[in-house]
C-alpha cells in the first residue's frame, strides 16, 4: 500500500524566512535548501544554519540516513532487508534490524487499531494491481482470491524481546509504502537536530516533517493542495512546528477500468483499489504516524477514520470528498485548533 499525496504538499516558508540571529551564535541564520531522489521520490531539505559547510555536512548525513532506510524498507529492491524477509515467508522467525522491526511493529499496531484497514501484508494483492494499472484490466479473479489469502497482519508474528519477525504462510510479502516515507522524513529531521540544526523541514513526496520554526516566524507555513478548485475546495493553509503532515488520495495515481476509477491505494477488505474520490490530510507528532494515518483514514472514510484520529494523541485530520454537489469537508475534533494562516497573509507572502 502506498500513501501518496493528492498533489505535492509544500511549505511556503521560502516566502516567510528572513535571516535572523542565532541564539548564542556569532552570525545570522541563513536558509539552505538541498534535494535528492530517494525511495523513488524527491526529498527536499530546508534548514537554517550559521555555517554553510555545517549545513552541507548535516544535509549529507540526513540524505544518507534516508538512503540507508531505503535499503531496509524497499519492496522494489530484491536485496533490501524487507524483500529478504519476504523471501523467507513460511520459514522460521528472522532477527531483523531495529529500523525494520520498528516500522513493522508500528504497522501492526495501526492494523489492530484500524480493524485491518492498514495492512503491510497487502503486497501480493498490490503486485497484481501494479500490472492491472499498467494493462488497464482488472486482476484475474482466481489469482486475486489466492493473493488475498496471504493478506493479514495476524500472520506476521513479532517478538519484541528477540526482535524477530515470522511470516507464517509461504508466499507472503510485505509492502511498507504506507509508512516508509514519513518514517524516513522523521529520521532525517532527527539527524539534522543531532547535528545542531533544529530549524529544519524535510519533505518526501506527500510527507512533510517540520522541526523548530524559521527565524522570526512562529511556524512553517504549509499549503494543502485543493482536491478540486473548480468545485469550491479551498483547504486552509497551516502553520506548524515540531509536527508532521501527510496527505493521501487518488488525484495523481489511479486507473479507470470499465468506467470505474480505482485508486492506487488498495482496500484489504475487498482486494480492490479504493474508489472514493477523496483526499485526507493528517497532522501528527511524527512522520510515521501521519503517513500511516492518512492512508488508514482514506480507506475507513470520514466517520470511522476521524474517530481513529481523535483517539490518536496529538493528531488532527481534514477529510475532503468529491461529490456531484461539490467538495464535502469533514474535520477531526482537533483540526479546528491547528494554527492557520489568514488568506490575506497567504496572498501577501505569495506575492
Amino acid at each position: 500500500m502506498r500513501a501518496t499525496l493528492i498533489v505535492w504538499l509544500w511549505a511556503l516558508v521560502a516566502l516567510a524566512g528572513n535571516p535572523g540571529q542565532a541564539s548564542g551564535s556569532g552570525g545570522p541564520l541563513v536558509r539552505f535548501e538541498f534535494e535528492e531522489t530517494h525511495m523513488a521520490s524527491p526529498f527536499h531539505l530546508v534548514l537554517y544554519s550559521t555555517d554553510a559547510a555545517a549545513a552541507r555536512r548535516a544535509s549529507r548525513a540526513a540524505f544518507d540516513r534516508i538512503a540507508a532506510l531505503n535499503a531496509v524498507l524497499s519492496d522494489y529492491d530484491p536485496e533490501s532487508e524487507l524483500c529478504r524477509l519476504s523471501r523467507g515467508a513460511g520459514g522460521p522467525a528472522v532477527r531483523v534490524s531495529a529500523d525494520l522491526f520498528d516500522v513493522l511493529q508500528r504497522s501492526k499496531v495501526m492494523w489492530e487499531r484500524s480493524g485491518g484497514a492498514f495492512d503491510v501484508t497487502i503486497a501480493p494483492v498490490g503486485r497484481l494491481w501494479r500490472r492491472a494499472r499498467r494493462d488497464r484490466k482488472l486482476p484475474d479473479r482466481r489469482r486475486l482470491a489466492e493473493a488475498r489469502q496471504l493478506v493479514g497482519s495476524d500472520k506476521m508474528v513479532l517478538d519484541p524481546a528477540a526482535r524477530t519477525v515470522r511470516l507464517e504462510q509461504p508466499g507472503m510479502k510485505l509492502d511498507v509504502g504506507g509508512i516508509a516515507k514519513g518514517y524516513a522524513a522523521q529520521a532525517a529531521l532527527e539527524v539534522l537536530k543531532a547535528a545542531g540544526i533544529p530549524r529544519a523541514l524535510v519533505g518526501g513526496a506527500g510527507d512533510i516533517v517540520a522541526g523548530d520554526p524559521p527565524p522570526n516566524a512562529d511556524g512553517w507555513t504549509i499549503a494543502i493542495a485543493p482536491l478540486d478548485p473548480a468545485r469550491g475546495d479551498r483547504p486552509p493553509t497551516l502553520r506548524l512546528k515540531n509536527a508532521a503532515v501527510s496527505t493521501a488520495g487518488d488525484a495523481e495515481r489511479f486507473v479507470i477500468i470499465d468506467g470505474h476509477r480505482y485508486s492506487h491505494i488498495i482496500n484489504p477488505a475487498t482486494g480492490l483499489g479504493h474508489e472514493d474520490r477523496a483526499s485526507v490530510t493528517v497532522v501528527a507528532p511524527d512522520g510515521a504516524t501521519a503517513d500511516a494515518l492518512e492512508t488508514t483514514v482514506y480507506l475507513l472514510g470520514p466517520e470511522r477514520g476521524l474517530k481513529l484520529v481523535d483517539e490518536t494523541p496529538g493528531a488532527a485530520a481534514l477529510f475532503r470528498r468529491l461529490t456531484p454537489d461539490g467538495v464535502k469537508t469533514f474535520e477531526s475534533s482537533r483540526f479546528k485548533d491547528l494554527p492557520k494562516v489568514r488568506v490575506s497573509e497567504t496572498s501577501r507572502r505569495a506575492g
